[in-house]
Formats: structure tokens, sequence, C-alpha cells
């Protein structure tokens, strides 16, 4: 939690959209990644003691947490995946003192009461971020023993109790367990983060290194197919492919806190060519005066289109720190105009509000986290406006 500071708390916006429920994740607020299967929902925290959180979320209005589950000792939980009714988990180390992390394998038979099954060991500080869609592959970006940043793991669940490394794959000059040399400038971040597979492609955000498209059509020896960097010092973190349309929706990640950094931006890449992949436009700012509110403002994540949830290849929804959730529309992908949003109110303790992931299930019910600590918002589209921005 963030003091005030005499500043009055920020107060609810909205446009097309409104409230429809409110967790405080008992007592345990500062909330990120969430995903759903059914009525329920799987919510990462920020920070510990509590790794995740079930909601369920069958009555929007009124969500019941049902079961938290708590980190392992030194780790955090920031992100989780569910498909084939498993529930996988990251365990990256939290602090500077070493511990075991990687990734929790629960099973969801009762979805409300996940048991673990399985655990796959990085060593190193563990995963970050996970992408797991067809209920057989995990590919994480982790920080394991003997490179010097995250790099990508394939790791096959076919056993869910005995996990295994299939693959694997970096940025030349990470491996310096391998003798290799880091050639990069020591000021750029080239962590693997955001991970999305489609068929034999693996599309990735590499912070400073931008975009990366990986060849995995045989797991264990994935290959580059292309890179497209734009600036030094702009932090890729997630990618959303839009396959249907040949786009690609790149996030950049907000950092600083109190607003000191140069914007950060959404951009909607053209993979036609998949070889030469290029920018077509980038998401308009949100209007009014976010930067000067405090705290982290900009862009952090989107709605990624997991299977079971809301599809859509043409609203994107944007989570934006302190701007909260923007719903963008790229029906025009050169010309992207946003056309609601909503900022939630910040608790009294909480300078600002920040939100952090969204989530849109099937039934157009949106979620949206807080890593400071304002916990869970669900939201819905005023008088059925999602139909109507449809047609």
């Amino acid at each position: 939690m963030n003091s005030l500071d005499g500043v009055k708390p920020c107060i609810e916006e909205s446009l097309k959209m409104r409230l429809l429920g409110h967790s405080d994740m008992n007592g345990h607020g500062a909330t990120m990644q969430v995903v759903g299967l059914g009525n329920h929902i799987y919510v990462a925290h920020f920070k510990p003691p509590i790794g995740v959180s079930v909601v369920n979320v069958s009555d929007p209005r009124h969500p019941q947490v049902v079961k938290q589950i708590p980190a392992m000792p030194g780790n955090r939980c920031l992100k989780l995946q569910v498909a084939n009714d498993l529930l996988v988990v990251s365990n990256e180390q939290f602090g500077d003192t070493p511990v075991r992390t990687g990734i929790a394998i629960y099973e969801l038979t009762k979805p409300e009461d996940p048991k673990q099954v399985g655990f796959f060991e990085t060593k190193g500080r563990g995963p970050h971020w996970m992408w797991f869609a067809d209920g057989r592959y995990v590919y994480a970006g982790a920080h394991i023993d003997g490179f010097t940043h995250r790099i990508v793991l394939i790791v096959d669940l076919k056993e869910p109790s005995n996990p295994k490394e299939i693959g694997r794959w970096w940025i030349p000059g990470m491996w310096t367990a391998g003798g290799e040399k880091p050639w990069w400038d020591p000021t750029l971040n080239y962590n693997i983060h955001g991970l999305y597979a489609v068929g034999d492609r693996l599309y990735l955000a590499m912070m400073d290194a931008c975009l990366g498209i990986l060849d995995i059509s045989d797991k264990t020896a994935p290959y580059m197919v292309s890179q497209l960097q734009w600036f030094n010092g702009r932090t890729a973190h997630t990618v959303l492919p839009l396959p249907k349309r040949d786009l690609l929706i790149v996030t950049e990640e907000t950092l600083a806190f109190d607003c000191m950094e140069y914007p950060e931006y959404i951009r909607v890449i053209d993979i036609r060519d998949e070889q030469n992949p290029r920018i077509l436009s980038r998401f308009p700012l949100p209007p009014g005066d976010f930067r000067r509110r405090g705290l982290r403002c900009g862009c952090h994540d989107v709605h990624v289109n997991y299977p079971g949830s809301m599809i859509d290849d043409r609203l994107i929804y944007t989570t934006n720190y302190n701007a909260g959730l923007r719903v963008v529309d790229i029906s025009d992908p050169i010309t992207p105009r946003e056309v609601a949003y909503y900022v939630p109110q910040a608790p009294p303790t909480q300078r600002a509000i920040q939100t952090n992931q969204v989530y849109v299930d099937a039934r157009g019910i949106i979620y949206l986290t807080d890593i400071e600590g304002a916990g869970l918002h669900i939201l819905e589209w005023k008088n059925d406006t999602i139909s109507k921005q449809k047609n």
C-alpha cells in the first residue's frame, strides 16, 4: 500500500461499462493473472503468503472466495493457466534467498478444490509467464541456473505427475555456463516474457529484444523464424496473435512509478510475411490526467483469447495501471480507436488504482486485478453494449 500524502483517491470512471461485483480477496488484494473454468476463476497473487485464490463467480455480483492456496516458502505465484482440467501455477523466487522454484500442477476434478498432482522444478529464480492451452505442453519463460536471463522452456505434461522438459530456446549470449558471452548493453533487459503458441509457432514478447517468432514444429529443437525490434528500452510484455487476421498485438510494460518514464505503447503488427513483420500502428494513449495521478501510468497487458474465454479479434481489452481498463477497436488496424473504459475507484489506502491484468469469460464478464491491493473488480458492458459493438 502507498500513503496518500494528502492526495484524494481516484474515483470511478466509466464509458459503456459498469461494475458488477468486487472482492477484497479476504484481505489479500494484491493480485495478478486471472483465468477461468466454468463457474470458477483462479487468481494469482502479487506477493505471498497467498499464491492462488479460487473464486466462485456463478453469481458475478457476489463473488465468493472458496479456497486460497499458500505460495511455497520464498516464492510468489504471479502466473497461472488452465486447460484439460489442469491448473498450472508458476512458483518464482521472491527475494534474494535461493529457494525451490518451478511449475506446480493441480488437478481440477473439483474446480473449487484444486489438488496438486505434480511439480516441475526449474532451479534458479524460476518461471514467470506461461502458456498452456492444449492440455499437454507448458511454454514458460524461466530464469534457470547457468543463464543470464529468462529463457523458453517447453515442458510435457503427458503425465501430470511426472512432467518433463523436452525443449528450450534462448537468445544467444545468455548461456554463460556454456561459455557464451553476453553481447548486449548490460542495461537492457532481454528476459523472455509473454509467450503464445499457435500451431507450430511460438510468439514471444522479449522485453528490450521486443518480438520473436519461433518455429516449434519440433518441440525439442525450436528455432527463430524472425525478430522485430523497434527501440532499445521498449519492454515488450505480452503478445496476442490474431491468426485469422495475420496480426499480432504486442504490449509494452510500464515499469517506473510516479509516471517517470517515456510512454509505453501497445502495437499492432502485420505478420502476413512472418519473415518480415512490420508495425502498422499503435493504440492511442488514454486521454486525461493519468500521468499526474501517481504510481504506474501506462499499458501492461491484454485479454489474450484463452480457449474457453471470450475470443475476439476486433475488440482488444487492455490494462493500463492507473488508467484502468481500456477497450480498443481494431476493425481498422491502421487506426485503433478506444471505444470503452473503466477505471475502478481506488481504496482509501491506495493513491491510485493499479489495474494489472484482465480476463473476459465466455459470457462477456470482465475480471480485473490490481497489484497494489484493490482486489478483484468484475464488470459488464452496459445495456448489452458488446453486441452492439460487434454488429
